[in-house]
């Protein structure tokens, strides 16, 4: 059986110039490591605040690199240069609002300018994009919230059945009749 392809993108100026490292994406792999029991590949980037970038990134992902998940970090802040979800929602054929209202209220137990994150998910053919916010305790936090809901909505999608280490993280799956 091959590996499950998973996208992740830093958005990030100054990570992408080298400015800094990016401990975001990082955090994204390590958190995925813990969870997935499933044999899987990162398709990793770290790209500039560009929304053409961001959106070319995301077809690559999906459309030819058969990520069955696309997970962004940062770029989902009121900053002028944050267009994270302007690019998801331009290359989604559905938007999965869900996601993003979940990840806030998540948020919101720890820092009240979560309100100020738009992060959201949507669906390009049969995979998934989720973007996350920028640090990493907020991206664990998140992915702890959201992720149980993420095996489902790729079986949902005809995409590879994704197995969980259940000491860490518990899918969700209806219990067959």
């Amino acid at each position: 059986m091959s590996a499950i392809k998973i996208g992740i993108i830093t958005v990030s100026d100054r990570a992408s110039a080298g400015v800094y490292e990016d401990i975001s994406g990082k955090a994204i792999i390590d958190t995925l490591q813990e969870y997935l029991e499933s044999t899987w590949e990162k398709v990793y980037h770290v790209i500039p605040d560009e929304q053409d970038k961001i959106e070319e990134t995301i077809v690559d992902l999906v459309d030819h690199q058969n990520c069955c998940l696309v997970i962004t970090t940062g770029g989902t802040g009121p900053a002028k240069r944050d267009v994270t979800p302007e690019a998801t929602e331009a290359v989604c054929d559905r938007m999965m609002p869900g996601f993003g209202e979940l990840m806030r209220a998540e948020s919101l137990k720890y820092v009240p300018t979560a309100i100020l994150s738009r992060q959201t998910a949507g669906l390009r053919g049969s995979s998934l994009i989720l973007n996350l916010p920028g640090k990493p305790k907020s991206i664990r936090e998140c992915l702890d919230a959201v992720f149980p809901a993420i095996p489902y909505c790729i079986d949902l999608m005809e995409g590879p059945f994704i197995k969980c280490n259940q000491e860490v993280i518990k899918p969700f799956r209806p219990k067959k009749k």
